[in-house]
């Protein structure tokens, strides 16, 4: 997230936060993808992290990208943490280990995100190479220990740090030395939202397994196909997960909220402070009894920021959020994106993906969820493979695809985004896969390799 919101507005009843989120809803013609993407930068020189400040640091790259595209500074202190695209609505942010990330703007089509994609890229590339920093293809640092990880100067990463060891022995890891690709997605109605909620929830560690890229962890093998989504299981069970509830009768918008409301909150912001009220309740603030800050209520801001902390494999805030995937190279970053734009922006592709899904029960999705970032494609769901379910939602998606009809300069539909994903599932081999192979064997049991194969 680039910047923590800001309106004061002051909230008066709690039908105000479902209208919140209610307020997201748009017709089918305005309906839009935003991609975001992480990526972890490293000295060319040495394979070294990059810290925030000094001349070749992560404070002189924000600085020069600015020059480059001309983008605002966001400013926390003295410190710029990140840019923001003003007219487009992308925007650069930092995460707390110093993860480089775009946060795409709204686009219309697929081709639309590559070309950003390839953009952004081109821009990180030219001023990283200048200060001889690169970034890695990989949604886990494979080398740095977590005290050899950077820490960026974020008022809220502080809290975050100090708060995380209270509530799971991972949470620390996820925010330093993880990085991940994700797609936010549009929804008509409350009806609309629900199902494509359910049907990205129950998917979502299908799609973790297409996409599973972080094998390595302090210079060796982790056991794990992606390390980052295991990480997420014992990272904060109150904010993290399935979300079985969304598939209980009468889900809506009101039970996320009282999910919400119950999720205990990290911080108040207050003009440019971050009060620390770390495990404290919203419905306190909300009735104006924090004991933190006596007399305090919440206002849009408030909820706007608390529904930003919570993690769950998809989040709804005014649009929905697919969090499943670990991050890859610019191919895995768009094909990610339309995996889930020919599943959810088709209405024949999203009923078959919600047919494709419906009798799982909640035991069975918490044991795939489980299961997955260490079996990736060999996992099981109801007597299938994650491969065959991984191959079904791709057909899907790739009608989808087609039906949409977008296509770019050279008459191509917007399927050949997908190839990525397909050729993975047709081979039965995740980039973790290939990864580990070569660690084995070209790589002679090193990770060093990977800063000079695995790079943007």
């Amino acid at each position: 997230m680039a910047r923590d919101v800001s309106d004061t507005t002051p909230i008066g009843a709690r039908s105000e936060l479902v209208e919140w989120i209610a307020s997201g809803e748009k017709p089918r013609g305005t309906w839009r993808l935003g991609t975001e993407h992480e990526k972890i930068p490293f000295y060319r020189a040495d394979s070294a992290p990059v810290p925030y400040d000094g001349g070749r640091g992560i404070r002189a790259l924000l600085e020069g990208i600015q020059e480059r595209t001309g983008w605002a500074p966001i400013i926390e202190g003295n410190h710029p943490i990140g840019l923001a695209d003003e007219a487009g609505g992308g925007a650069i942010s930092l995460e707390p280990g110093g993860q480089f990330e775009l946060s795409g703007a709204p686009l219309a089509t697929l081709h639309d995100t590559a070309r950003e994609t390839a953009q952004h890229l081109a821009d990180a590339k030219a001023v990283g190479e200048s200060l001889g920093i690169g970034f890695l293809t990989l949604g886990m640092s494979p080398l740095w220990s977590r005290a050899e990880t950077p820490v960026m100067p974020k008022a809220r990463y502080r809290i975050m740090t100090d708060y995380m060891p209270k509530v799971g022995s991972l949470g620390l890891d996820m925010m330093y030395r993880t990085s991940t690709v994700q797609v936010n997605m549009d929804y008509a109605s409350e009806a609309d939202m629900v199902k494509k909620l359910r049907v990205s929830l129950a998917l979502q560690p299908i799609a973790t397994a297409i996409f599973a890229n972080s094998p390595f962890t302090e210079g060796k093998p982790n056991g794990y196909l992606s390390m980052r989504s295991n990480i997420w299981l014992d990272t904060d069970r109150d904010r993290t997960g399935m979300m079985a509830f969304a598939f209980e009768d009468g889900f809506g918008y009101e039970r996320y909220v009282d999910w919400a409301l119950d999720v205990p909150m990290y911080f108040v912001k207050r003009d440019a402070t971050y009060h620390d009220v770390a495990g404290a309740s919203f419905r306190d603030l909300f009735a104006g009894k924090l004991a933190q800050l006596p007399g305090e209520r919440a206002t849009r801001s408030d909820w706007a920021n608390h529904v930003s902390t919570l993690f769950p494999e998809v989040r709804l805030k005014r649009y929905l959020e697919m969090r499943g995937a670990d991050v890859g190279n610019a191919e895995h970053i768009v094909a990610l994106s339309a995996f889930w734009t020919g599943l959810l922006y088709d209405e024949a592709a999203l009923d078959g993906a919600w047919d494709l899904v419906k009798s799982w029960s909640a035991e069975e999705r918490e044991r795939l969820r489980a299961d997955v970032p260490k079996q990736a494609l060999s996992a099981h769901i109801a007597g299938r493979s994650v491969q065959d379910v991984a191959r079904d939602a791709l057909a899907l998606s790739h009608a989808g695809l087609q039906r949409r009809g977008y296509r770019d300069d050279s008459g191509r539909d917007e399927t050949r985004h997908l190839t990525y994903a397909e050729e993975i599932v047709a081979s039965g081999r995740t980039q973790a896969e290939r990864l580990l192979e070569l660690y084995h064997g070209a790589w002679n049991g090193s990770v060093l390799p990977a800063f000079k194969e695995c790079v943007f």
